[in-house]
């Protein structure tokens, strides 16, 4: 029997409102190694087109709500067996991850490689990137989190990567008994994640790569190395290196069968800013 697997490209800025963010899509979506799996684009709101409205505590609800009805009528469509997701903000996540763990009964693993846990609803951010992995817990915001039929099992949720969380993201976690562990954590002990996966007997396993889970010293095309930013950064940055990173994915790719994989938060800042200046030179005009 042969594996469906589809690739979307879905641009998405407004869940973390910054158009930057759409870009770094598409140069994931070309950096990705080619073959003959379908490449669909998922249409998103342009930047350009009307400010971000805060909608009951959300920016722009209205703009990523539609988008994520629009990312799951497209999965629909095609009823794959296999998704990989290049975004565009975190929230870019919550259609794909929601259809496989429907498909797969309820019992779809999975590992969050990020620097934070997006468990947060309203109360705390307004930007919906924040409360994706919540929405597929059945948390988060309630709006999105009804759009999810089948609620992730907290027991299948592993965090990698995971740095300083915020008050309210730690008591949740606590609450629901997620596996957490940090960078460093990961190093001394590189078989937390295959003891996970044989512990929960994952059979079905979905991967979100936030890129900011790298050390900004590391891989600079991160919101915190924006070079021209001049605020002072307030949340936890990443530390992983690419070594540890390609083996965490590696050895659970060996483990069990990956069906699902995000890559998010792409913000490659030289050739954004290239990309200005060349449209600024008349001659291309």
């Amino acid at each position: 029997m042969t594996n469906k697997t589809i690739r979307l490209l879905m641009p998405q800025w407004q869940g973390g409102n910054n158009p930057n963010y759409s870009f770094g899509a598409e140069l994931l979506a070309w950096l990705a190694p080619q073959n003959e799996q379908p490449l669909i684009k998922v249409p998103v709101y342009d930047p350009d087109e009307s400010p971000l409205e805060l909608e009951r505590g959300v920016r722009g609800r209205t703009q990523v709500l539609n988008q994520l009805k629009s990312a799951q009528q497209i999965i629909a469509a095609h009823q794959p067996d296999s998704i990989i997701m290049f975004g565009g903000d975190c929230l870019v996540e919550q259609a794909p991850f929601a259809y496989l763990n429907e498909r797969y009964n309820g019992d779809l693993g999975l590992i969050w490689i990020d620097s934070h846990p997006d468990v947060s609803s309203p109360n705390e951010f307004e930007n919906s990137h924040t409360m994706v992995l919540g929405n597929l817990l059945g948390e988060g915001d309630t709006e999105f989190a009804n759009e999810v039929k089948v609620p992730l099992k907290p027991s299948n949720v592993f965090f990698a990567g995971l740095e300083e969380t915020f008050s309210h993201e730690t008591e949740l976690i606590q609450r629901l008994g997620m596996k957490t562990a940090s960078t460093k954590e990961l190093i001394n002990n590189p078989k937390a994640i295959k003891e996970w996966i044989v512990e929960q007997n994952i059979k079905h396993l979905a991967i979100h790569l936030d890129l900011d889970v790298l050390d900004p010293s590391a891989f600079r095309s991160l919101i915190f190395a924006n070079p021209d930013s001049k605020e002072t950064i307030d949340f936890p940055m990443g530390k992983m290196h690419f070594p540890q990173l390609t083996e965490i994915i590696q050895d659970a790719s060996k483990e069990t069968n990956v069906v699902g994989l995000g890559i998010t938060e792409h913000l490659p800042w030289d050739s954004i800013n290239l990309k200005k200046l060349l449209s600024t030179i008349p001659i291309f005009v």
